[in-house]
Formats: C-alpha cells, structure tokens, sequence
C-alpha cells in the first residue's frame, strides 16, 4: 500500500519532534516514488562566525534528508537504518532564505544505500552536493 505524500510528510516531521532537525527547523518538504526533499533557514542559528550558513549545518541538513529517504524506502517493521558515511562539497554561501536537500538514491540495496543529496537555494542555485551512505539492519526481535 502506498502511502500518501502529506501522510509520509507528516510522519516523517512528527518523528523530528525533540531531536537536532527541531533545533534546526529542518522540515520535509516534499515527496515523490523515488526523492525526498527538506528545507532548513538559513539565520543566525546555522551561522558561521562571519555570517554564512555553516558546512556543519549544511551536513546536518543532508543526512537528515537522506536517512529520513532510507528510512521511508525500506521495511520499517523489521530493520532500522543508521548512517556509515557522509561528504560535502561545499560549492556556494548563502547567508538568508532557505536551502533545500533533494535526496535521491544511486544505490538501493537491501543491505547498504547511497543517497545523492542536492542542496540549492531559494534561486536553486546549488550549494553543496553531498553523498551519503547508510546501512539497513534487522531489528531483534
């Protein structure tokens, strides 16, 4: 059964609730079969000292887009998803607005995934690419 976009997006900014995506106002955004798409401000509390988004926020961002699309992606009732690697090439500064991660996968495998992750600006210029790998382990039972 496929489940309805806003109901996926619901889920998924409900489960944010208490964690470091609350703190930076990171919400999913947007959902299809194959992408899942987050956005994040970009004010003081992901600055750098001189007053530009911060890679570390920026890496904050993508893996919280790309392991919320492992998540989604695969059977939730019987494994849990935790990241193995994340790389950012950062490409541009923003320093107001939001930035948006469009993650995508390369590789979906039942074991190990990687995840492309696009992030671009309000203009969407693109910003940081980064890539992101996670790994699907069973749950004991």
């Amino acid at each position: 059964m496929q489940l309805s976009k806003e109901s996926v997006l619901a889920k998924a900014n409900a489960a944010s609730k208490n964690t470091l995506m609350e703190t930076l106002n990171i919400e999913m955004v947007d959902y299809g079969s194959d992408f899942l798409v987050a956005r994040m401000p970009v004010n003081s509390r992901v600055y750098q000292p001189d007053g530009v988004l911060h890679g570390g926020a920026t890496a904050a961002l993508a893996e919280s887009v790309g392991s919320f699309a492992s998540h989604i992606f695969i059977d939730i009732e019987n494994k849990f998803v935790r990241g193995l690697e994340i790389t950012a090439n950062h490409l541009k500064s923003v320093t107001e607005g939001y930035v948006y991660a469009k993650a995508t996968f390369l590789h979906k495998g039942r074991t190990t995934q990687l995840i492309d992750i696009r992030v671009t600006d309000d203009n969407d210029n693109l910003i940081s690419v980064c890539r992101l790998s996670t790994i699907s382990l069973p749950k004991k039972k």
